[in-house]
Order: structure tokens, then sequence, then C-alpha cells
């Protein structure tokens, strides 16, 4: 079993996350700047810091085997503190949990750059997108970069998802979505078996 950083544990994806690697028995530990409403629960131990701040996050990170960074990217840790505190702390693996905003709903065009994308989600996504053009920059540490569906909702905990790569996914019926409980049951899968080092890749239904 694995001993796995979240960064932003108080978060809705972030807290899914945890359960879904506890309930498979890995040791957690959980840092937000406020993790007070957060439930103490087995295997996991929670860590009260600033995860936009370089020095409070290597000490908690040495001896993990991979950090989660479900942060917002709009205030929250950029790529650069991400990485630097993966690599200063020894931890192998960062992964993150991305955005739809840069996925390609055609050739050359992403969903954030389309008309329709709602305008209070934008600094949001185009952060995501220059996290993720930074972590291609990156050489030497092992990332992943997991974006979700266009539409990220708490629902059901199915335990099916679809994958792709650069490309927005969408059901049968042309709706693009997937449960946050579905999302953290493929992020644990990629924690537990690495299929896409260096890479982004998305899930849906």
């Amino acid at each position: 079993m694995s001993h796995i950083a979240i960064l932003g544990i108080s978060g809705r994806v972030g807290s899914r996350i945890a359960n879904e690697l506890l309930a498979r028995g890995h040791t957690v530990t959980g840092i937000a700047r406020n993790i007070d409403k957060v439930q103490l629960q087995p295997g996991l131990a929670l860590k009260q810091a600033d995860a936009t701040r370089l020095d409070a996050l290597v000490p908690l990170l040495r001896g993990h085997d991979a950090v989660v960074s479900s942060t917002h990217f709009a205030g929250g840790t950029d790529a650069a503190t991400a990485v630097a505190a993966a690599k200063q702390a020894d931890v192998p693996r960062l992964l993150v949990v991305g955005g739809a905003g840069s996925l390609e709903i055609a050739p050359g065009k992403a969903l954030v750059d389309t008309p329709e994308f709602p305008a209070a989600y934008k600094p949001e996504a185009l952060a995501g997108r220059t996290f993720l053009e930074s972590l291609r920059a990156e050489k030497e540490l092992d990332w992943t970069f997991l974006s979700p569906s266009a539409l990220l909702e708490p629902g059901e905990r199915t335990g099916s998802y679809r994958t792709g790569g650069n490309q927005l996914l969408a059901d049968a019926n042309g709706k693009s979505w997937i449960s946050m409980e579905d999302y953290a049951i493929a992020m644990a899968d990629e924690i537990e078996k690495p299929a896409h080092p260096r890479q982004r890749f998305t899930v849906g239904y």
C-alpha cells in the first residue's frame, strides 16, 4: 500500500480522492489551509499548511510515494511550486486534478476558447492550461494531469468510466460529464497502476 499526500483535501474533489484511497487501504496525509471540517478517519493524517508555500510543503511531503494536487489553479498552488516541492521532498510522482477547459473540442481548438465557455470559469480554466503547459516542460519528475469531462459534480460511484487523451469526451447523448466519485476512482486507479507518465488524460462516461 502507498502513502499519498493530497493538497486541498478540504475540497469536494480532494476529499473524495482521499476517501477512495483510504477505502483501498492506502494511508493519506491531507494538507489544506483549513482542515477543521475534514473528518478524521483511520489511515488519514491532517496537516494545516498553505499549499502555495514551498517551505511549508517540503517537510510535509517527505516520505510519500506520490502527491495529488487538488487545489484551485487560480490563486492556488502553481506548477512551479508543486514540482519543486515534490522534487525537494524526494516524492517520485505528482498527480494533478486538472480542468476540462484545456481539452480540445476540435483539432487545435480548446473548450475554454469557445464563445459558449462560461466567463465565470474562464480564469480558473486558463490558469489550469498554464499549469499543464508548465508540466509539459518538466522532464525529470513523473507527473500526470487528469482532466475531468466538462461537467464534474457530486454524484454516484458507479465504478465505470472511459479514458481519453487531449480531446473532450462525451456520452452517446452528447453530454460530457463524470461524477466526482468516479473521477476519484480514476485518480486512484492511476496511482495504483500508472498508465499516463508525463501525460494529460481525461475521464468521462
